[in-house]
C-alpha cells in the first residue's frame, strides 16, 4: 500500500470515527438550579420562574433542587463539586462567597471552585424596628444606643452575615454600641421581632415583612439600597442617613462549577441576560421590591471580588470570629 493511499483510508476513518466521539451539542439534557435557601422564599420564587424562562429559551427541562442550610453555603458547595458540564447551576446570594470564607467556615475554595455566570438581582435590606423601641426613625434609634449603649439589640440572620457587617459599618462609623443578636435563620428572627424580643432587625425586602409593617406591627427604619424603594417613599436609605458603608443589598446571581466551558458559559450569560430583559419577569422581581441586574460575567466577576475585600477588612476590625 502506498503511503498516499494509506494517508486518504486513515484520514477516512477518522472522519467516519468522529460522530461517535464528538460531544452533544449543549444543552442536550435537563438543567438543573441548586437554589441555597429553602423552598418558598423570594430567592426559590425567582429562582422558578428564571428557570421557566431558560427552559422556554434553551427548549430543555430545567429543574429547581433547594439544598438550603449554613447560609447558604451547602448549596453552593453542591455547585462547586457538580461536573463542570453546564448541566448543574447555582442561585443564590454572594454571601457564601464573600463572608463565610473569612470565617474559615466554607467547604470550597470561592475563587477556585465556583465560576460566576451572571448577576440576577439586588434585594434591598431593611433595618426595621419592632414594639421593644420607641424610635420612630433611625436617627432616634442611633441616639438611644449612645445615650443607653449595649441596650439597643440587633438581630440578624447569623454571625458575619450581611445583616451582621452592616451592623459593624455602622458601629464603626458612629461609635455607638449596639448588642448583635444573630440567628439561624429568618422564620424564628421574624416571630420574635413581632413579639418584641430585640428593637431592630435587619431583614432582606419581602412580602411577609412587608405584610407585617402594613399591619402596623413592625416599621421601617432605613434601607440599604441605591435608592429609597418606590413601595416605601418615605425610607431613607443609609447613605442618604452618613453610613454609606453600610449601604448594602444582597446581590444574587447564577453560578457554575469552575472549568465549565467557556462557550456555555457565554451561552448562560445571553440567556439569563435575555430572560432578564422580559417585562413579565422584570415586573415579578419589582413585586417583591427586588431589582434586576444582569450583565456581563466579568462584571458580576469584579463586584464579587470588591465585596470580599471589604468584608474581610470589617471582619478583621470587628474581630468577628467563627461560632
Amino acid at each position: 500500500m502506498s503511503r498516499r493511499l494509506a494517508l486518504c483510508i486513515s484520514g477516512l476513518l477518522a472522519t467516519a470515527s468522529w460522530p461517535a466521539f464528538a460531544q452533544a451539542p449543549w444543552p442536550s439534557k435537563p438543567i438543573r438550579i441548586v437554589v441555597a435557601y429553602p423552598a418558598g422564599g423570594v430567592s426559590d420564587v425567582v429562582a422558578r420562574a428564571l428557570g421557566d424562562k431558560l427552559a422556554a429559551q434553551l427548549n430543555t427541562p430545567v429543574v429547581v433542587d433547594n439544598k438550603a442550610g449554613a447560609g447558604g453555603s451547602i448549596g453552593m458547595d453542591a455547585v462547586a463539586k457538580a461536573a463542570p458540564d453546564g448541566y448543574t447551576l447555582g442561585f443564590s446570594a454572594i454571601s457564601p462567597l464573600v463572608l463565610n470564607p473569612h470565617l474559615g467556615k466554607s467547604p470550597f475554595d470561592p475563587v477556585r471552585d465556583i465560576a460566576p455566570v451572571a448577576s440576577v438581582m439586588y434585594s434591598p435590606v431593611l433595618l426595621v424596628g419592632t414594639s421593644a423601641t420607641q424610635a420612630k426613625d433611625f436617627r432616634q434609634l442611633m441616639a438611644a444606643a449612645k445615650v443607653r449603649p449595649g441596650e439597643v439589640r440587633w438581630a440578624t440572620s447569623g454571625l458575619a452575615s450581611l445583616g451582621h457587617i452592616m451592623l459593624e459599618q455602622i458601629m464603626l462609623a458612629s461609635q455607638a454600641q449596639i448588642t448583635h443578636v444573630p440567628y439561624k435563620g429568618g422564620g424564628q428572627q421574624l416571630n420574635d421581632a413581632l413579639s418584641g424580643q430585640f428593637e431592630v432587625l435587619s431583614t432582606n425586602a419581602g412580602p411577609a415583612v412587608m405584610q407585617q409593617m402594613k399591619a402596623g406591627k413592625l416599621h421601617a427604619l432605613a434601607v440599604g439600597a441605591p435608592r429609597r424603594l418606590e413601595t416605601l417613599p418615605e425610607v431613607p436609605t443609609l447613605a442618604e442617613l452618613g453610613f454609606p458603608a453600610a449601604n448594602l443589598t444582597s446581590l444574587f446571581g447564577v453560578f457554575a462549577p469552575a472549568q465549565t466551558p467557556a462557550p456555555v458559559l457565554e451561552r448562560l450569560n445571553a440567556e439569563i441576560n435575555k430572560a432578564l430583559a422580559q417585562p413579565d419577569l422584570r415586573a415579578r422581581l419589582e413585586a417583591s421590591d427586588n431589582v434586576p441586574t444582569g450583565g456581563k460575567a466579568a462584571d458580576f466577576a469584579r463586584q464579587i471580588a470588591a465585596e470580599s475585600a471589604s468584608n474581610l477588612k470589617v471582619i478583621r476590625a470587628a474581630n468577628i470570629r467563627a461560632q
